[in-house]
Formats: C-alpha cells, structure tokens, sequence
C-alpha cells in the first residue's frame, strides 16, 4: 500500500494529517526559519539550507527571505532562478522551474486542491504539478494555481492568477488570466 507521501505526490487522494506528512512539514518549518534568520553576508549558509530544503537546486539560484514552502522535496529550481521577499510555494505536488526563472515579491504558488463536495472534503486534498518553463518572469502578487503550465519565456503580469495553462512566449494578465499578447 502506498504512503500518504506517495498518494500526495502522484496526485491521489491523500490525508494530510498523516503523521510523516505533519513530521515533513515541521521540518520545512524549521529550515524556513532558519533560512529566514540569516543574513545577507551568510551566501554560503543560505545555500546549505536551500540545499536541504529543495528537491533539486540548479546553480547561482537564490531565494530571498522570508520564504515559505509546505514540504520542499517537491520543489524543482533551475539555474540562475530568483525568487524576491515573501514567495509561497504549496508544493504537495512537484513544482518545477526552468532556468532563468524570476519570481516577483509575492508570488504564490499552490498545487493542493479540495474536492467541492464538502463531505467528501473533509479530511482529504489532492494536488496537481505545477511546470514553470525557462526564462519565465512572473510578476508580483501573482497567483499560479494547481494544474497550471506557464510555457518558456512568458511573461505573468503582477497580480494576476492564473487558472490554465499559459501558452510560450506571451504575456498574459488578469483574474483570471488571460492572453494579452504574444511576445517576440
């Protein structure tokens, strides 16, 4: 029988309240913490603990803090990747970034999702990957939700949030998100 860990990331059905689950997320808690605590001239500590904390890590990536994350082992960074002050990353299912990467201040991104029966909500999520393409610019406060696949070199306006995927090379804007034009 698979693990609540492995129904989670494979995009069953799972408890998350299962005891490994809370345990996982206590520790992406801790090193979040501390990630939060170092400063500005600890480049090399800051590494240690993104290193620990991520899944994969490409080079010169840097997040800067506060960052948060649910469980971190699901989340995927290339080369060069920059994400500013105060990102979120609910990452129950994988979420994987390209290279070149740049995350405004703010930006969320969830991949949990509830079934709308509310019986059947009760006690139970699923999640749906997130895949950011390379060279991909999201702009602050936006929002990127379960499921969803922004396309290489697009570009996400601030604040908007975006329910489907977004097609390479356009610049999309709005709730929901919407193409606003393609890009050369």
């Amino acid at each position: 029988m698979p693990s609540e860990r492995e129904r989670m990331t494979a995009g069953e059905s799972y408890d998350p309240e299962d005891p490994d689950l809370v345990a996982d997320r206590r520790r992406v808690r801790r090193l979040t913490a501390e990630y939060g605590d170092t400063g500005p001239d600890e480049p090399a500590t800051r590494r240690a603990i993104l290193d620990e904390l991520f899944g994969s890590l490409g080079d010169r990536a840097f997040v800067e803090p506060p960052f948060r994350c649910d469980y971190g082992y699901n989340l995927h960074v290339g080369d060069e990747f920059y994400a500013n002050f105060d990102c979120v990353v609910l990452d129950a299912a994988p979420v994987r970034f390209g290279d070149y990467c740049k995350l405004g201040p703010g930006v969320h991104v969830y991949t949990a999702t509830h079934p709308m029966d509310a019986e059947a909500r009760r006690g139970n999520e699923s999640a749906e990957p997130v895949t950011v393409g390379d060279d991909v610019w999201v702009g602050g406060r936006a929002i990127l939700n379960p499921g969803v696949t922004v396309g290489d070199r697009a570009v996400v306006a601030s604040g908007s949030v975006v329910t489907r995927d977004v097609p390479a090379d356009t610049l999309v804007g709005g709730n929901p998100a919407r193409v606003i034009r393609e890009l050369d």
